[in-house]
């Protein structure tokens, strides 16, 4: 069997299944030993000169009652063993999906997407496959062997003692090729791995190589992943056959010798100079000799399922190690003990003294920032590239852990606050405009549990927006696309502010938001959310100093140091970097404007 913290709890939870399932089993093994004793008897009943019929009706009657009890049985087991490996598989997917919720954006920066997509699909079916056939193999290989064995020593136990030495050579054959198997089947997953994340970037960045014409690069590069994972499966597929081939070479071996021997047992019964072993006088009729060949052909499968049972372990190991790496991942963000609700706050912000750094890096990337910004203040963020100001409005969200006593929201520290409250108190939309493949009017209303149709079209409104959804042929019911794809950058923007204002909390962060539309676009945005969210506090941030100059306050990043916090006409006199900001723009409009005239 298959042990480990995160599967046994199953064996409890499906055991009725699995006991159900294994004594119907066993009970179809046990039936299935009485056919080759019927037929060995119907022959041996033709060697009569008179056939007694009411004999031989007795035994056309068993024989019918037998594949009744062994219809019946295999629908039992296969019903409930199937059931039990089905429900391990989705236990296991269900622990894995939530497990991944949890873990925080730096485990995705490590592990690519096709890694983990693997683990979810191929390593979870090797596991439901060693539950659910696998159990059937090991039933079988004990259950129906035994049974046959002690059929065949009833009838025959020098014939039987014989036939056991094979059974003993392919246990000792499976135990050495285990262990190599378990290896080459991690390699050929950590293969599959990468073969799965290659596909899924290319499908994913398919517009930029078909928009650089480099399709051809793309499917040479393909090929020499492919060829890789050829290579280790081939591997692994020669060790799996040749394992199958000795164990199928053992076994015509000792059918071989079955009928030669056999065989020779019943010629010498029929002329009366029956078998001496051991001064023991052995005879054998023809019935009986077909009665042994059945019980042989009958452990045929237990032998192969036996040897099958070691590959499928070996895979099923295989894949239960690298899931239990993957639940074993460390989730260190979380709630603490007795954690605070900010339900019902205002959404006041401060920073005291705060610095970050990116779990595994040295470096800071925010240092010793400190400001306070009240609630229903309306607040820009303003800065060079890499200067800090997502990571700046990430912390808000406790993407990721931070020091206590240097972020405080409604003047709870925020590694105090519950994370699904903290979360609920913001409203939050991405730099990179992220949608779901689903309806437009879906994506607006994430946050919601139930679609309120009017409330989407007033966000809608807010984003200025809603003339190009109903201009759309099915309107708020067009489908977006995986990531929006059927939606321009300016679309997608504004779908992801719309969605962000429908959640109405009481803390709204828009992360360069405004940058792909036009100018009277961006203009109506702000004006909206001046009108809209006056008493409740904003966080914007932007490339263009225009977005943010009439906003209350503007916070300026450099280098991820705070260089100044105030209005745009104070930091028009304090902060020469603010200064050279909106020099520069002005510079660069002037410029466009001299192109044009031009």
């Amino acid at each position: 069997m298959l042990f480990g913290k995160y599967v046994n709890k199953y064996y409890k939870k499906f055991f009725l299944f699995f006991l159900i399932g294994v004594v119907a089993l066993i009970v179809v093994d046990v039936a299935q030993t009485f056919i080759p004793r019927f037929l060995g008897q119907i022959i041996d009943s033709n060697n009569e000169l008179i056939v007694d019929s009411e004999k031989l009706g007795s035994i056309i009657g068993g024989i019918i009652l037998v594949a009744g009890i062994m219809f019946v049985g295999r629908a039992v087991w296969r019903l409930s063993i199937f059931r039990a490996s089905t429900g391990i598989a989705a236990g296991l997917r269900k622990e894995m999906f939530l497990h991944a919720e949890k873990l925080p954006p730096a485990y995705y920066h490590e592990n690519k997407v096709g890694n983990i997509m693997n683990w979810f699909t191929s390593d979870i079916e090797e596991i439901s496959d060693f539950f659910g056939w696998g159990t059937v193999m090991l039933v079988d290989a004990v259950f129906l062997s035994a049974s046959v064995f002690i059929s065949m020593i009833r009838l025959n136990p020098w014939m039987t003692l014989l036939t056991a030495i094979p059974i003993i050579l392919i246990i000792i054959w499976g135990m050495l090729v285990d262990r190599f198997m378990s290896k080459l089947w991690e390699g050929r997953q950590k293969e599959y791995d990468k073969l799965y994340d290659f596909a899924q970037e290319n499908f994913t960045g398919i517009r930029v190589i078909k928009a650089f014409v480099k399709q051809n690069k793309e499917i040479h590069a393909f090929a020499k992943v492919a060829k890789k994972n050829q290579e280790v499966n081939v591997s692994f597929a020669r060790l799996s056959v040749f394992f199958d081939v000795i164990i199928e070479l053992i076994l015509i071996i000792q059918m071989g010798f079955l009928l030669g021997f056999g065989g020779w047992m019943v010629y010498s019964t029929i002329v009366g100079n029956p078998v001496v072993i051991f001064g023991q006088t052995i005879s054998m009729t023809v019935g009986e000799l077909m009665e042994f060949v059945g019980y042989v052909d009958l452990i045929v499968w237990p032998m192969i399922a036996l040897g099958q049972i070691v590959s499928m372990r070996s895979r099923a190991k295989g894949s239960l190690r690298r899931i239990s790496a993957f639940l074993d991942t460390k989730v260190d963000v979380f709630s603490p003990p007795n954690a605070v609700s900010l339900d019902g706050g205002a959404g006041e912000i401060e920073f005291k003294g705060f610095s970050f750094r990116f779990p595994g890096t040295n470096d800071y990337a925010l240092k010793d920032i400190t400001l306070k910004i009240k609630a229903g203040e309306h607040i820009g963020i303003v800065g060079k590239v890499g200067a800090g100001k997502t990571c700046l409005v990430n912390t808000l969200l406790r993407l990721y852990n931070v020091e206590k006593g240097q972020v405080f929201i409604d003047g709870h520290d925020i590694m105090d606050a519950d994370i699904q409250s903290l979360r609920n108190h913001i409203s939050y939309a991405p730099q990179d405009n992220f949608l779901f493949s689903a309806e437009v009017e879906e994506n607006i209303a994430f946050a919601a549990s139930k679609i309120n149709h009017e409330r989407v079209v007033e966000a809608a409104g807010f984003a200025d927006v809603a003339s190009n959804i109903e201009a759309f042929p099915k309107g708020y019911q067009t489908v977006s696309g995986e990531r929006g794809v059927t939606l321009s950058g300016g679309q997608k923007q504004r779908i992801s502010i719309a969605r962000a204002e429908y959640k109405d909390a009481p803390i709204m962060i828009l992360d360069d938001c405004v940058s792909a539309v036009d100018v009277k676009t961006e203009e109506t945005i702000l004006a909206n959310i001046a009108n809209t969210r006056k008493d409740k506090t904003t966080l914007l941030i932007a490339s263009r100093v225009s977005s943010v100059m009439h906003m209350d306050k503007i916070i300026v990043l450099d280098d991820g140091k705070l260089s100044a916090y105030g209005s745009h006409n104070e930091l028009m006199k304090t902060s020469p970097l603010y200064q050279r900001m909106v020099f520069l723009q002005e510079l660069e409009k002037e410029m466009e404007g001299g192109s044009k005239r031009g």
